[in-house]
């Protein structure tokens, strides 16, 4: 029982998924933080350019 805690205590796979799936998340964050900025943009730039042409 000893010899499968210290193995268990050892083994840091889990830790590296995690570690990755942190890094994914704060990567999907700043996409959509971009993606929602660029959006407002293109949005402010249409409406002006729409009400130029009335």
């Amino acid at each position: 029982m000893t010899k499968l805690f210290s193995r268990f205590v050892r083994d840091e796979s889990a830790a590296t998924a995690i570690e990755y799936g942190l890094i994914a998340a704060g990567i999907a964050l700043a996409i959509i933080a971009v993606v929602n900025g660029l959006g407002t943009t293109l949005n402010d730039k249409f409406s002006s350019i729409n009400t130029s042409l009335k």
